[in-house]
């Protein structure tokens, strides 16, 4: 497969092998997750506009007075600033969470539930090469079709010999051919809707 083949692929085999389910995206609900890490840096220059981009404008109003109150609670005492600091991740990460629409469950340790992809995903936006990540992803879905495949074919084999081993067969094409399909039609979806997306903004805070 060519590279330009493996970036084509990417999105549909991020997609097709689960890597992002809810579950996962819930990385920026961990102390050591993106929302957190740019929360600790508003808090530390003073400047709400460091966290904005993780809510949605309809909740900004909500966040900005998150971040008032926590700055106000902040200076009255030192063993006040963690508790106060607390409160403002909590309420980030539950207004972000509400804007993927899904539910908030707490603040999670550093480095629980991180999934391989995930974690590449991160590397390769932090370095600017995503080759690392095109690599691990691109070797899950050959693994992926050619478990299928074998299986399917060796089920080829044996369906004439009863009516149990053709519905064995009949199994194994379906998720062999699903399998499949789904990557290939998310491959192109996807491509296309980031060859015709608008250009987004830049913002004036670095990531």
């Amino acid at each position: 497969m060519t590279r330009r083949g493996l970036f084509r692929t990417l999105p549909a085999v991020v997609l097709a092998l689960g890597f992002f389910p809810t579950s996962v995206l819930a990385h920026c609900d961990t102390m050591d997750g993106p929302v957190i890490k740019d929360a600790r840096v508003a808090l530390e220059s003073r400047d709400p506009g460091r966290v904005l981009k993780w809510v949605k404008p309809e909740k900004e109003k909500e966040a900005r007075e998150a971040f008032q109150h926590t700055l106000a609670v902040r200076a009255l005492a030192p063993e006040a600033r963690e508790l106060a600091d607390r409160y403002f991740f909590e309420t980030l990460v539950r207004i972000h969470r509400e804007g993927e629409g899904t539910p908030y469950t707490g603040l999670k340790p550093a480095g629980v539930g991180i999934e391989p992809a995930i974690a590449a995903s991160d590397e390769a936006l932090e370095t600017g090469s995503v080759d690392a990540l095109v690599k691990m992803v691109a070797a899950e879905a050959e693994r992926g079709i050619r478990k299928r495949f074998a299986h399917a074919a060796n089920a080829k084999k044996h369906m004439g010999e009863s009516v149990e081993r053709g519905r064995d067969y009949v199994a194994a094409y379906v998720a062999f051919m699903h399998y499949a399909e789904r990557l290939h039609l998310d491959a192109v979806s996807n491509v296309l809707d980031a060859e015709h997306a608008p250009a987004q903004q830049t913002d004036s805070h670095p990531h």
